[in-house]
């Protein structure tokens, strides 16, 4: 039986997240988002994902509509650019697209993320679904209505709130995963339950050779509990005015990694650095015990994550580029850290020495 999670924007219901091991009810949970059937459909994807399920997809789609097109994009975090999003907007103007028609993502976040910009912006809104085909985009991009593309390598720095019709999650999907990716995903995934449910993080320790071997099941309540996780953010707070900035734990020196890596390391794997390092400043302020700070690193460590900077790099760099995020208060960065496991909180008095210490702790 698919699990249906319901998400509520302002108090109101706006869509679904499904969670199953196919894709035989999809065209089913679409025909119940809207009366009047959409008119032409437009698959946005990368060349990786489609190599695996573009062909399915698009059978599936052209059995109820009479119009359905795609547009494939390299895969990688280089080709969020709004040069790629001008190329699907033609794509979208040559085939006579309106209002009365839908993109959808099939893929990871970066897929996700630009289908939604698209979406927000051609004609001042069309609809769009997520299929997100990825742990990390499963467990947490896909939900929540972020949407955004990439600015002279800074990352997100262009985008739009702006909420799915539908999030139609195969589990399955994720078995074509390589181990690099599957481990990118639970950088997300321990963060969840890091800032949010110390329950779920227990049983992620419990769980661990389960998940790192993709067991169907398990990888199903993963993403259920996840899910369940995002959801319960976005909704108490829908653009990020407090509490779902708790979601970017790991994110304020990850972000700045990653665009100082040229996208060499994975987003999961920048996420997971920047855990370790505000997981460093939680215990140096005396908010978690050197023992929780120490069992988080062996918790990323566990599942495939670094915990040390490989790639060299200049602290000075790191928090400069930290400046740069779209996360600052003035002249403050806005950084996440943990009060104890399961309870983050927003710090806005980080100062510049403590973050050097921070980053020192990944270099070691």
């Amino acid at each position: 039986m698919p699990k249906i999670l319901p998400v509520s924007y302002e108090n109101n219901f706006s869509y679904n997240i499904i969670i199953e091991n196919n894709f035989n009810n999809l065209i089913k949970n679409i025909n119940e988002i809207k009366s009047n059937c959409y008119q032409r459909v437009c698959i946005f994807s990368d060349d990786i994902v489609a190599s695996h399920y573009l062909n399915e997809i698009k059978s599936i789609f052209e059995e109820k509509f009479n119009c359905v097109i795609s547009y494939i994009i390299p895969n990688g975090e280089n080709s969020k650019t709004l040069s790629n999003i001008e190329k699907l907007y033609e794509e979208l103007i040559t085939n006579h697209f309106d209002r009365h028609d839908l993109l959808v993502a099939l893929g990871g976040g970066v897929v996700g993320d630009m289908t939604g910009f698209a979406a927000a912006t051609y004609l001042r809104g069309i609809d769009f679904v997520q299929i997100p085909t990825t742990l990390l985009s499963q467990v947490d991009s896909s939900i929540g209505g972020k949407t955004g593309v990439d600015y002279l390598q800074y990352k997100n720095m262009v985008g739009a709130f702006y909420m799915p019709k539908l999030v139609y999650i195969n589990v399955n999907t994720l078995q074509t995963l390589s181990d690099s990716q599957l481990q990118s995903g639970m950088g997300e995934a321990i963060k969840h339950g890091l800032i949010r449910n110390p329950s779920y993080y227990q049983w992620l320790q419990e769980h661990r050779d389960l998940v790192n071997s993709k067991d169907p099941d398990t990888l199903e309540h993963l993403v259920y509990e996840n899910c369940c996780v995002k959801k319960a953010v976005v909704e108490e707070d829908p653009k990020e005015q407090g509490i779902r900035a708790h979601l970017n734990f790991g994110h304020t020196i990850g972000h700045a990694i990653e665009k100082l890596s040229d996208f060499r390391l994975y987003h999961g794997q920048c996420v997971a650095l920047g855990m370790c390092a505000a997981g460093y400043l939680s215990w140096k302020r005396g908010l978690i015990s050197e023992l929780e700070y120490l069992t988080m690193e062996q918790v990323i460590d566990s599942f495939g994550l670094p915990t040390k900077l490989t790639i060299p790099m200049n602290p000075q760099d790191i928090l400069q580029t930290t400046k740069s995020d779209k996360k600052m208060i003035g002249n403050h960065v806005k950084f996440i850290l943990l009060e104890s496991i399961g309870d983050a909180k927003i710090y806005s008095d980080v100062s510049d020495d403590e973050m050097l210490e921070a980053i020192a702790s990944l270099l070691d």
